[in-house]
């Protein structure tokens, strides 16, 4: 996959369009891609037909053709007739955010849940874009005011789909409902002692799995890219004798989350919406980690988790700092509310001191609770 990125550059600042550009450079290497180059266009509201205007478009033909590129990516969710319209004019297969995202999931999940979910997000994207394909299959044959082949064979594509994507919906709630009955049944057996939940939350690539790695001591994957790791992990550890606290790792949001994610990732992302406390994991050497606390906190919002009594934990302090006691001296904490530590989790730093920024979060949580 040899590809070509493009957007419009309506509202945002031109360093807000590189890190987008970034972004989506760096979800491509996910997909095993390759970069070329990129194409923007400035203009206050997308094209109805190529999303850019005909003549951009035009040009991007240019440069696709020119550099030999086998694919156009777009920084933005398409809709089916642009597609269309886009691939007819280039020539080449031409994919949006939603596609990347979608396609890094599907190859990353390993539990039931998650292949289902990711299943049911693919297929929601793309039933409205076989919906898109009908004037192409039509002209397969069939006279006035009769179906043609193709139409048939797209209308048993649709029912198809529409019957899976019921199927999926009805496991997804008995999942659901086993999750529930397992929660009860852990609490139950944990009898007198207190549990209590922590989820870990955060932007992608901010290194969640490390940290769960470095607080419990369970073995999990870590990669330095976007979405290495997608199935939710939960593991228990006693912070003092009758409070043990079972700790979840979430899948990493982004901005310009598919909206068919969300929605299909409910049962993953339900674990948020139980956790007594979050972790807000931050990659404290982004520059641009500021804007990305402000996309988590958006999806927490949707998700009714943004009131929830959070620590925000700055990790990865070595690529900043080159020893410990120099943690200290980073300020970036102080332009946050509430209580932040900042760690490394590959190395071990700071981590006595999140311990015991959660042991007192946690006391003040088991005593409204026993209140």
């Amino acid at each position: 996959m040899k590809a070509v990125l493009a957007c419009i550059l309506s509202s945002e600042t031109k360093s807000e369009l590189r890190e987008s550009l970034e972004e989506l450079k760096e979800l491509v290497r996910a997909v095993g891609g390759k970069t070329l180059g990129y194409l923007y266009q400035k203009r206050h509201s997308p094209d109805p037909k190529y999303y850019v205007g005909a003549g951009k478009a035009q040009e991007l033909k240019e440069v696709v053709q020119g550099i030999g590129a086998d694919c156009v990516v777009f920084d933005a969710f398409l809709t089916p007739s642009q597609v269309f319209n886009l691939e007819e004019l280039l020539g080449v297969k031409v994919l949006d955010r939603a596609d990347l995202v979608l396609e890094i999931f599907s190859r990353r999940v390993r539990s039931k849940t998650a292949k289902l979910q990711v299943e049911l997000a693919k297929l929601t994207h793309q039933l409205p874009r076989l919906y898109g394909r009908g004037k192409e299959l039509s002209r397969l044959g069939g006279g006035v005011g009769t179906r043609g082949p193709g139409e048939q064979e797209l209308e048993i594509k649709r029912r198809a789909i529409k019957k899976r994507i019921e199927q999926i919906k009805a496991e997804l709630e008995d999942i659901k409902r086993q999750r529930r009955e397992q929660r009860k049944r852990r609490e139950r057996e944990f009898g007198e002692v207190k549990v209590v939940k922590v989820a870990l939350v955060g932007y992608t690539n901010v290194g969640k799995s490390s940290l769960m790695q470095a607080l419990t001591g369970r073995e999990t994957f870590v990669e330095d890219m976007p979405f290495a790791t997608l199935d939710t992990k939960t593991s228990a550890k006693f912070l003092f004798p009758d409070v043990k606290i079972l700790i979840t790792d979430t899948v990493g949001f982004i901005r310009k989350l598919p909206p068919e994610l969300i929605e299909s990732f409910k049962a993953t992302l339900e674990e948020v919406q139980e956790a007594d406390m979050l972790l807000h994991v931050i990659d404290i050497s982004d520059p641009d980690w500021l804007e990305k606390v402000k996309v988590v906190q958006v999806i927490l919002k949707e998700l009714e988790a943004d009131q929830k009594p959070t620590i925000y934990v700055f990790n990865k302090a070595d690529k900043v700092v080159q020893k410990e006691e120099d943690i200290r001296l980073l300020t970036e904490p102080a332009f946050l509310e509430g209580k932040s530590v900042v760690i490394s989790s590959k190395y071990g730093w700071g981590i006595d001191q999140l311990l015991k920024a959660i042991k007192e979060k946690l006391e003040e949580l088991v005593e409204a609770k026993t209140a």
